[in-house]
């Protein structure tokens, strides 16, 4: 499988939480990082999904926000992912910034360059990545 998202998350669906409209999908990776996926109860159905069964999640870059240090504020995003910078690529107007999760997962960003002097990012800099569960795209193998 080829994808244009930067980030593909495999993983085993751990809990599932069924709506009338929605459901709350977790998945874990192998290395115990977690994330969730709000998808339609249409695609629980059509896609099989249940705890135990293998999963792809995709999560297109632009879609992750970088944030550096504590914060007093609370998040909606439902997947807050610590972590420590692993890389950084910068480009004419933007970089792509690589997080590593405490159990190895990579997840992937792209900022302004703006951003990346404005948070002080760097290699060994602890960073988390938000992501919206709604913006977690999941697959199955066919």
């Amino acid at each position: 499988m080829k994808v244009s998202a930067r980030n593909v998350f495999e993983g085993t669906i751990t809990a599932l939480v069924n709506g009338q409209v929605n459901a709350e999908v977790e998945l874990t990776t192998a290395g115990g990082d977690r994330i969730v996926a709000v998808v339609t109860e249409a695609s629980v159905k059509s896609l099989g999904l249940a705890p135990g069964k293998p999963v792809i999640a995709l999560v297109k870059a632009p879609w992750v926000i970088v944030m550096t240090g504590n914060s007093d504020i609370k998040f909606s995003a439902r997947n807050q992912l610590a972590g420590t910078v692993q890389h950084i690529q910068k480009g004419a107007i933007n970089s792509e910034v690589t997080i590593k999760l405490g159990g190895g997962t990579l997840v992937n960003a792209v900022v302004t360059n703006e951003a990346v002097v404005e948070l002080g990012l760097a290699p060994g800099v602890a960073a988390s990545a938000l992501i919206k569960a709604s913006h977690v795209v999941l697959g199955v193998p066919a």
